[in-house]
């Protein structure tokens, strides 16, 4: 069981590079470009007017934070609820937009048209994988090559 665990936390070590990396890659565009991020957030109608904008100047800074944590290897466990509860809400939108019969992008890298890069059941599959690579990182994720690892086995001087 324990060698199963071990091989488990050196898995989440590249899922966790993967995910900092495409997270980091996601917030670039709506952090230069936060008005056409405010009309894709818009386009899903899910938030109230009031709220468009602060997620749209907020949600990509979360975003390239807990990339970079992930990156890294400090606060893993932090970054990795984030992106957890970021990727649910992602694909919860999704769902709605598709059960709307939403003609969107979905506004993920760059602000794109629907007839570029349309909102679909694959959209879904996708967002979903990433959920389960951010809760595999969550549960097994031991900090290996990263900070955390780094300051947890630190020996500390005994005077």
């Amino acid at each position: 069981m324990k060698t199963w665990i071990n091989r488990a936390a050196w898995v989440a070590v590249p899922l966790r590079w993967y995910l900092g990396l495409l997270f980091i890659g996601a917030s670039w565009h709506k952090i230069i470009s936060p008005e056409s991020f405010a009309v894709d957030v818009a386009t899903y109608d899910i938030l109230p007017l009031a709220l468009i904008n602060i997620v749209a100047l907020v949600l990509p800074w979360v975003e390239l934070s807990a990339g970079l944590l992930l990156i890294v290897g400090w606060q893993i466990r932090a970054a990795s609820w984030l992106i957890s509860a970021m990727m649910f809400v992602f694909v919860l939108a999704v769902i709605i937009a598709l059960i709307r019969g939403l003609d969107m992008s979905c506004g993920c890298f760059a602000s794109q048209t629907a007839a570029e890069d349309p909102i679909s059941a694959l959209t879904v599959v996708r967002d979903s994988v990433w959920l389960v690579m951010a809760v595999f990182i969550l549960v097994f994720d031991r900090g290996l090559l990263g900070l955390d690892y780094l300051i947890v086995r630190r020996p500390t001087c005994v005077s």
